[in-house]
């Protein structure tokens, strides 16, 4: 069966995703929105996310993608590539949570994109890829301000145009 894959990513005004691998946002309202999102489903990230992160999510099925056949982390799967990663969810739906060669490598195989919009451009080295309206439609948006923060941000869900 088919995966049905899902990228869960936050953006800056020019897509920006992350900064010397942080986020370089701190939002807690979308912290929680991920973790509601992504909370009893696999999740499928670069080794370089997972590192930013520091540790397994928990109530989460933890894939990490990574070329270094050597590396391994307890609570962690570990495979070589998307279409393994693909292979171990075997039609289960996942996130794809990044970074952004792991965005740029799954675009293409996924079927949602549920995006935080920030209303406000950040210092950033890593993006994610601009979202073809030819692909994508919004199927859903929420508006949001952060009173901590002072900016707006949206919750959006863009679905694949089949």
């Amino acid at each position: 069966m088919p995966a049905h894959l899902t990228i869960v990513v936050a953006i800056d005004t020019n897509n920006g995703i992350g900064i010397n691998n942080t986020l370089p946002w701190h939002l807690p309202e979308d912290l929680a929105h991920f973790k509601r999102t992504t909370s009893g489903h696999p999740i499928i990230m670069g080794r370089k996310t997972f590192d930013s992160i520091g540790r397994p999510l928990p109530n989460r099925r933890n894939i990490v993608i990574t070329r270094n056949t050597e590396w391994q982390h307890a609570g962690v799967e570990t495979v070589t590539s998307l279409a393994a990663a693909k292979a171990l969810v075997d039609g289960t739906p996942a996130f794809i949570i990044g970074g952004g060669q792991i965005f740029a490598d799954t675009l293409a195989d996924s079927n949602r994109l549920i995006v935080t919009r920030i209303d406000k451009t950040f210092d950033c080295d890593a993006f994610f890829p601009a979202i073809d309206p030819r692909q994508w439609q919004e199927t859903a948006r929420e508006e949001h301000h952060s009173e901590v923060n002072g900016f707006d941000f949206a919750y959006i869900t863009y679905d694949r145009i089949a």
